[in-house]
């Protein structure tokens, strides 16, 4: 019994990453992709920053954040319908491996996109900024629970029953927006009133940039295993919308 459920759990880990690896390949270089992604937050960014006087070790904490942020939850709503669309993602479901497995493999693929975009960040603060990582193990697990949690995030956006990406990617694109706004990346924590900041509370994006305000400045301003552990159930609590809405969509045939 136990060497069937250990051949099951290989057998689903090497399926999620077929998938995940096929996508990278096939998406990562997408202009949907690099456009929404990998330029996006960037823009914002500078665009934030130009005539602010910030440090360059705060500057870079917020840009890994708004990075992983829109880099993690681009993935979810560009490709699952655009597959849905072409006609691939109904093969996917007929193959042999759990629902949870293909949600777990479509989460991978924006958390990967969303760790070398950060890991590209992060290289231009150092090098050309100058900045500094107070604790760098903390800055890999604070990008790796963000990049989780987001990328789940957008699955859920992804999961909508439509054969339309564009159908989706708005409603996506104004959540990022407001979720960007009430966060504490253009306004610290520290700075909002007691009602901004209890509306803040509400986002895992404060708890990401909490967490790397922790990793590169060392200090912020909540317990950093409190960021971590919202990050990690909110990653798994946002696939379980997901999971509904892909046997719904399954129910209506798309």
């Amino acid at each position: 019994m136990k060497d069937g459920w250990l051949q099951r759990l290989r057998d689903e880990v090497t399926q999620a990453w077929t998938v995940t690896a096929k996508d990278m390949k096939v998406y990562y270089l997408q202009p949907g992709m690099i456009m929404f992604g990998f330029l996006m937050p960037f823009f914002m960014f500078f665009s934030f920053s130009v005539k602010r006087e910030m440090a360059a070790n705060q500057g870079v904490a917020r840009l890994l954040a708004m990075t992983v942020f829109f880099t993690a939850a681009a993935a979810g709503p560009f490709i699952i319908p655009l597959e849905r669309r072409l006609g691939t993602y109904d093969r996917l479901l007929a193959a042999p491996m759990s629902l949870l497995t293909l949600l777990l493999s479509k989460t991978a693929v924006g958390a990967f996109f969303a760790i070398g975009t950060s890991a590209f960040a992060l290289i231009v603060g150092v090098v050309v900024f100058g900045a500094s990582v107070a604790q760098l193990w903390l800055l890999a697990v604070a990008v790796l629970l963000a990049a989780f949690s987001f990328s789940a995030l957008g699955v859920i956006f992804g999961s909508i029953p439509t054969r339309n990406p564009g159908a989706v990617q708005m409603p996506s694109t104004l959540l990022r927006w407001g979720l960007l706004f009430i966060s504490g990346i253009f306004i610290g924590l520290n700075e909002m009133a007691p009602a901004a900041r209890a509306v803040a509370y509400l986002s895992p994006l404060t708890y990401a940039q909490d967490l790397m305000n922790h990793a590169v400045l060392g200090v912020g301003l909540l317990n950093p295993w409190l960021d971590a552990t919202v990050l990690l159930l909110s990653g798994v609590l946002f696939l379980l919308p997901s999971l509904w809405m892909q046997q719904r969509g399954r129910r209506l045939g798309y």
